[in-house]
């Protein structure tokens, strides 16, 4: 499904040239849920927007479901990336528009016939659990409830992939788990093919069925999350490792 070959992405600054992401290869197979985790500065962002077609590599190649991601251009970019959905950190809702307009944005700019649209926009809410809230605007929402629309959202258009940058990291704990497990459900409900972009184990240890480590620009540990977290091989994986216990005393006395 996503398949990363010796990717590295250098951008130009000043004199000295900043290497953002450094040699990395991954795969990610149908319907996998895959986590990559690193600190802020370790190239996990530049790595997703190398995934979405927003940057293009320095070198290596970019395969998203058979699309070469990294040398396509103009209408075949467009293309591809339609099947190629994001949730963000911060939700990127139109504050103007209500719930149900929110949803229903993408698949007017792809032309979508109207009663399709609201045919999916309904089938949407209820999904992602939103029903009652559909004339809302985004100032009337909790947190959680603005990540569901943005759920909603990147759902519209009936992607094969879905990304997710820090996508629970402006959430309260009991609130990420809840946003998890729709993810969670989605994932098991459609097999659809999410990647999760982290800097919290606990979230990785949820839902993900590998992970990969990274740090400086490079990935320094990969496998399979239930052998990654009994096994640790590098210092800050086992950092990461350790976060998971302190997560779970601060449910436990939330």
């Amino acid at each position: 499904m996503i398949a990363l070959r010796n990717i590295s992405k250098i951008f130009a600054h000043g004199k000295a040239p900043v290497t953002a992401v450094d040699d990395v290869s991954l795969s990610v197979e149908q319907g996998q849920i895959y986590g990559i985790i690193g600190y802020s500065g370790a190239g996990k962002s530049t790595l997703i927007r190398l995934l979405n077609g927003l940057e293009k590599p320095t070198s290596g190649s970019v395969t998203v479901n058979g699309h070469d991601i990294g040398a396509a251009k103009g209408e075949t970019l467009r293309q591809a990336r339609l099947k190629i959905s994001m949730v963000f950190q911060h939700f990127n809702l139109l504050w103007s528009r209500t719930v149900s307009e929110n949803i229903a944005f993408s698949m007017q700019i792809a032309g979508t016939p109207k009663a399709q649209i609201r045919t999916r926009v309904a089938e949407l809410i209820e999904l992602v659990g939103l029903t009652g809230r559909e004339h809302a605007y985004p100032s009337q929402l909790s947190g959680g409830q603005k990540q569901r629309v943005g759920i909603a959202r990147a759902l519209a258009n009936h992607p094969d992939v879905l990304l997710c940058d820090e996508a629970t990291s402006a959430l309260d704990p009991m609130t990420t788990d809840q946003i998890l497990d729709l993810l969670l459900d989605i994932n098991q409900r459609f097999g659809l093919t999410i990647v999760l972009i982290t800097h919290e184990m606990h979230v990785v240890r949820k839902i993900c069925d590998r992970v990969a480590v990274m740090e400086e620009g490079r990935v320094v540990e990969e496998g399979l999350v239930a052998q990654v977290f009994s096994q640790p091989q590098q210092p800050i994986t086992r950092q990461f490792v350790r976060q998971v216990s302190q997560y779970s005393e601060v449910l436990k006395h939330d």
